[in-house]
């Protein structure tokens, strides 16, 4: 698997304005708490202000009175010099401690909103996008933007702050000096907007192939069976590397670049000192200014850099904030489904009969699935969906279910069409047993209660037992209360798939769609599991996807689709007796006997 995504894709912020004001809008109910931190970063930078002042003072009072040096000017002077040094510090701690508690609940306000977004999503994203991709957006992209925002929002306010105090004090000190150091600076901020203007696109880079990666290593682990029983370790192994090294690649090239700003800014600021100890020698010598301004001055020089140095070098962290940010609001924008329909039409008592109207439909334009799909259910028919892969089995399912809406025609149900009702409404007509099983991490008792949270304990075992797994879970070390493993891998295939019929029973739906699973399973499993099918489908309209024919011999009426149609319909025995499509798949699965 290649990453033509990132191959065929533009890695450079695609709208670095437009972002900037999506996350300035996204942290806009921490407004107080972030303008308290900022107002007291700006305090913390003015107390600092004065020291070097106040330090040159005491150094030129030491130089005029030596050598009967004023000991207690000086000493007083010290005092109010430690006083500054901690209330600065102060003031630091508390906006820091601010901001801290603002990017923990800003994380969680964020991954909360993801959540709830992908629970609005479409059935046709999660088909369309990589898990990995999603969970990198959640931790990885959320980590860096709530990271460099506690960073950046303090240190930009400070170093704006001690920039602009500085040079007022620095005019006040020595205006041929000052003129100096703000021709050098202008120049390295220019050379370093370069930089960070040239190191904007690896960033994105690094960003888009740290959800690439993140999903191979998603797909390797949960995939190491069909891996190792392939063979298919070192192509795997390849595929990894040529994405880690892709990865490594532009992290380096974003770390460089943004890491080049800060030498230059260093070379930048060697000029200035040399500039300013030439000049500042000969005034001294000609008696313009004293000892101790030029060695306060020479304190201003650094911090007048420091602050062009920490925004230089911030460019990197704000292209990752950028980078990250661009990602996690390019998911909040995605297209949500439809809303429902206001009023929406409820169904009182369901009876069961369920009703395709010309349905047609594609996944993607001009290549139709379903084609002038019609049928009527009656209430309770058990019927069955065969035909080869790509007929459209699972397609009807979706339709049905409205992960997916036609592109014409409608569903009704009990005569109420479902584009009319609710999603949710019309999801909890239906219990759906599917072939891919899925069992949460938690107790067998809390994966049968999913579907109906009021289920009683004795309800629980009465549908285990009807699903024949109740003697599996009996056997179980802690029974109900066994805690089954993320990957399940503590029970069976086979045991898997009665748990989830049992959930089924459990929630005990007007309707059911069962996906059948029981090719993986021994024979004497396969028997449990289609009496099973057979107690959860009796007195209620079911739709089986057909895999093994076998097994829908007693079904009321069987569709046989091919190429999105239904070329054939009947019971088993009519459709035997037409010498069709059917018994053409049919006899082909007993060629054998």
């Amino acid at each position: 698997m290649h990453n033509d995504s990132l191959m065929h894709g533009e890695n450079k912020i695609k709208n670095a304005k437009g972002t900037f004001k999506q996350f300035l809008s996204s942290i806009k109910r921490y407004r107080f708490s972030i303008i308290v931190s900022i107002i007291l970063a700006i305090a913390s930078a003015i107390t600092g202000l004065f020291t070097p002042k106040i330090l040159g003072d005491m150094t030129t009072l030491a130089f005029e009175t030596y050598p009967n040096i004023d000991f207690v000017t000086i000493g007083q002077q010290a005092i109010v010099v430690i006083v500054l040094f901690l209330i600065s510090a102060v003031l630091n701690y508390a906006q820091a401690f601010i901001l801290g508690i603002v990017s923990a609940k800003y994380t969680r306000d964020m991954r909360e909103m993801i959540i709830d977004k992908i629970s609005k999503l479409p059935i046709s994203y999660f088909d369309r996008h990589k898990f990995g991709d999603t969970l990198s957006r959640m931790t990885n992209d959320i980590d860096v933007l709530t990271t460099s925002m506690s960073q950046e929002i303090a240190d930009i306010s400070l170093s704006i702050t001690t920039l602009v105090g500085v040079m007022v004090i620095m005019l006040l000190i020595s205006v041929p000096l000052s003129l100096i150091s703000f021709i050098i600076v202008p120049l390295s901020v220019v050379v370093v907007g370069k930089i960070a203007k040239f190191a904007q696109k690896y960033f994105r880079e690094h960003q888009t192939t740290l959800g690439v990666l993140n999903s191979k290593i998603e797909e390797d682990y949960s995939g190491q069976v069909v891996i190792k029983s392939n063979s298919y370790e070192q192509a795997a192994l390849d595929d990894f590397e040529e994405t880690n090294i892709k990865l490594a690649k532009a992290s380096l090239k974003s770390q460089f670049y943004s890491s080049l700003s800060f030498p230059v800014t260093h070379i930048f600021t060697n000029l200035s000192y040399v500039a300013v100890c030439i000049v500042g020698g000969i005034l001294v010598i000609e008696r313009s200014i004293s000892i101790g301004d030029i060695q306060a001055f020479v304190q201003y020089v650094s911090r007048f850099n420091r602050p062009i140095t920490e925004i230089a070098s911030s460019t990197s962290t704000i292209q990752s904030l950028l980078a990250a940010s661009e990602r996690i609001f390019e998911f909040l924008d995605e297209p949500e489904e439809e809303p429902d329909p206001v009023p929406s039409h409820e169904i009182a008592k369901v009876k069961g009969e369920v009703e395709f109207h010309d349905i047609n439909f594609s996944y993607l334009k001009d290549t139709p699935v379903i084609k002038g799909f019609s049928v009527k259910v009656e209430p309770g028919m058990k019927v069955a969906i065969v035909g080869p892969t790509g007929a459209g089995k699972t397609t009807m399912i979706n339709l049905l279910m409205r992960f997916y809406d036609p592109d014409s025609g409608y569903i009704t149900i009990d005569g109420v069409p479902t584009r009319e009702m609710k999603r949710s409404d019309v999801r909890g007509l239906f219990g759906m047993v599917l072939q891919d099983t899925w069992l949460f991490s938690g107790t067998v008792e809390e994966n049968l209660r999913y579907g109906r949270q009021d289920a009683t304990l004795e309800e629980i075992k009465q549908a285990a037992k009807a699903s024949n797994v109740h003697h599996v879970i009996e056997s179980l070390p802690k029974g109900y209360k066994t805690m089954i493993s993320e990957d399940s891998d503590n029970i069976s295939a086979g045991e898997k798939q009665l748990i989830t019929i049992a959930r089924a029973m459990v929630a005990n739906p007007p309707m059911m769609i069962l996906d059948e699973a029981t090719s993986n399973v021994d024979t004497r499993t396969e028997q449990l599991i289609q009496d099973s099918f057979e107690k959860l489908t009796n007195g209620r309209t079911s739709f089986v996807i057909a895999h093994r024919l076998s097994t829908i011999r007693n079904s009321d009426l069987i569709l046989v689709m091919k190429d999105g149609n239904i070329v054939e319909h009947g019971s088993h025995d009519e459709l035997l007796k037409q010498n069709g499509f059917y018994a053409e798949l049919y006899n082909s699965q007993f060629a054998d006997n």
